[in-house]
C-alpha cells in the first residue's frame, strides 16, 4: 500500500473509531500515531514530534484567545445577562406576530456577540426565552426550532472561537475575519426572523402576541443591556479600529464582562470560582482537540495527500464552482456526525490548499476570507441538521414533554434559510467582503 493510499485509508478508521465512541482527540492521535509508524516505521519519530508539537502548538500565542474569549462567554452566561437581552427584545418585537420567537432569535445574536459558543448561547437562551415561548403558545416545533437555530448565532457573529482557530489553520488575519463574518451573522438573524414571520402566518396557531410596549419601557428595558452593548462596541470597535490586537480585545472583553457581572449582582464567589473552572474545562478539551489535529495534519503531510489531491483536482477539469459545491456538501454531512471544531481542524488543513488553487475571481488576499465564512456557515448549518445535530439535543433536554421528532420539523425551514444564503453569500463574495473594503 502507498502512502497516499494509506493516508485515504486513515479517514474511514477515523470515524470507526469515532462511532465507537473514542473521543476525537484521541481517535486523531491515534490514527496519526499508527499511520506514521506505518509510513517511517520509527515510533521514535512519532514520540519525538509529539514532544516538540506539544511546544510548538501550546506556546503559540494567538491560541492565547481562546480561554479569554471562554472566560468572557463564561461570565455572560452565569451572570444573567441573556435575560435582559431576551426582555429587551421582546419589548420591541413581542407585540409582532411571532414577535416572542424573533425576539429569542435577537437576543441569541445579542449574546452570541460577548459569547462565542453555539452550544453555550442556545443551552443559555433555552433556559431563559423557552419558558416564555411556551406560556405564550407557541408550539413545540416552532419553540425548540428557533431557539436551535438562534443558538448557531454564537459561532458566527464575532467574536467566535471557531473563526479563531480558521484563522491560525489559514494564516488568515483574525481581525479582518471578524469584520468579514458581521453581515454574514447580520443577515443569519434576518433570515431566522423571516422564517418566523411566514411560519406563524401559515400556522396562526403555532404562536401568540404580547400587548405593545410603550417607547418609555423600551427605553428602560434598552438601557438594563448597556454592559453588553458597550463590551461588543469596546471589543470588536477596538479590533475594527486598530486600538487592540484580537487578543488584547479578548483580555478587555473578559474583564469587562466579569467587571459588568460583578457590578450587577449577578456574579458571586462560587460562581466566579465555576467560569473559571469551566473555562480550564473547555480550553483544556480543545487544546487537546487541536493537538490530535495537528498529528494527524503532520501524518497527512508526511504521506503528501494535500499536495497530491491538489494536482488530482486541478488536473479533472471541474469547475470551481462544482467543486466548491460538493465541499460545501461534505461539511454539511460532517455536521451530522462531528463537532464543528473537530470538524475545522480535520478538515481545513486538506480542503484550504485545494480550493486556494481554483479561480472563484476572488482575489488571493481575499479568498481565504470569504471561503472561511462559506465554511462557518456550513458547518454552523450543521449543528442543526437531523438527526444528531448538536444544538437539537441541547434544546430538546430542555423540553423534555416535546418529542425530539417535532424539534426535527420544527428546524426545517430554519436550515432552509441557511442554504439559501449560503447560496447568495457564494455567489456574490462582495456581500461578505463589503465591510472588509471599506475597515480596511
Amino acid at each position: 500500500m502507498s502512502n497516499y493510499e494509506l493516508a485515504l485509508w486513515s479517514f474511514p478508521a477515523l470515524l470507526v473509531l469515532i462511532f465507537l465512541r473514542i473521543p476525537i482527540a484521541l481517535a486523531m492521535l491515534t490514527v496519526a500515531f499508527g499511520g506514521t509508524y506505518l509510513v517511517t516505521g520509527a515510533t521514535g519519530m512519532t514520540l519525538n514530534q509529539m514532544k516538540s508539537l506539544t511546544f510548538s502548538t501550546f506556546s503559540s500565542y494567538s491560541l492565547s484567545i481562546v480561554p479569554l474569549f471562554l472566560l468572557m462567554g463564561q461570565f455572560a452566561t452565569l451572570s444573567g445577562m441573556s435575560r435582559s437581552l431576551f426582555k429587551t427584545a421582546e419589548a420591541f418585537l413581542g407585540h409582532r406576530k411571532g414577535g416572542v420567537a424573533m425576539s429569542a432569535v435577537g437576543a441569541c445574536a445579542g449574546f452570541g456577540a460577548i459569547c462565542g459558543s453555539s452550544l453555550a448561547t442556545a443551552a443559555t437562551m433555552g433556559q431563559v426565552a423557552l419558558p416564555e415561548l411556551r406560556r405564550y403558545g407557541y408550539s413545540g416545533a416552532l419553540a425548540t426550532g428557533t431557539l436551535a437555530a438562534g443558538g448557531t448565532l454564537g459561532i458566527l457573529i464575532p467574536p467566535s472561537v471557531i473563526l479563531v482557530i480558521y484563522a491560525i489553520l489559514t494564516e488568515q488575519n483574525i481581525a479582518k475575519l471578524f469584520v468579514a463574518a458581521m453581515i454574514p451573522g447580520l443577515l443569519a438573524a434576518l433570515g431566522y426572523m423571516c422564517a418566523i414571520a411566514i411560519w406563524v402566518r401559515i400556522s396562526p396557531n403555532s404562536g401568540g402576541t404580547l400587548p405593545r410596549v410603550p417607547w418609555g419601557a423600551r427605553m428602560r428595558a434598552l438601557g438594563k443591556v448597556w454592559p453588553v452593548l458597550t463590551i461588543f462596541l469596546v471589543v470588536v470597535g477596538g479590533i475594527y479600529l486598530g486600538v487592540f490586537t484580537p487578543t488584547e480585545a479578548a483580555a478587555v472583553g473578559a474583564a469587562g464582562t466579569g467587571i459588568a457581572a460583578a457590578l450587577s449582582g449577578g456574579m458571586s464567589w462560587a460562581k466566579l470560582v465555576q467560569a473559571i473552572l469551566a473555562t480550564a474545562s473547555s480550553t483544556g478539551m480543545i487544546f487537546l482537540i487541536v493537538l490530535g489535529a495537528a498529528l494527524f495534519n503532520g501524518f497527512l503531510a508526511l504521506t503528501q495527500l494535500p499536495q497530491h489531491s491538489a494536482e488530482w483536482v486541478a488536473g479533472q477539469g471541474f469547475s470551481p464552482w462544482f467543486i466548491l459545491t460538493v465541499v460545501l456538501i461534505m461539511y454539511l454531512a460532517f455536521g451530522c456526525i462531528m463537532d464543528s471544531l473537530s470538524m475545522i481542524l480535520l478538515t481545513v488543513p486538506i480542503i484550504f490548499p485545494i480550493m486556494s488553487a481554483l479561480d472563484f475571481g476572488v482575489p488571493p488576499a481575499e479568498f481565504g476570507l470569504w471561503f472561511g465564512i462559506l465554511v462557518l456557515i456550513v458547518v454552523e448549518v450543521g449543528l442543526i441538521t437531523p438527526p444528531v445535530g448538536m444544538n437539537l439535543f441541547v434544546i430538546n433536554s430542555m423540553a423534555k414533554d416535546i418529542p425530539i421528532g417535532q424539534t426535527f420539523r420544527g428546524v426545517l425551514p430554519f436550515v432552509l434559510t441557511d442554504i439559501l444564503r449560503v447560496a447568495i453569500l457564494a455567489a456574490f463574495p462582495a456581500i461578505t467582503l463589503w465591510l472588509v473594503w471599506i475597515v480596511y
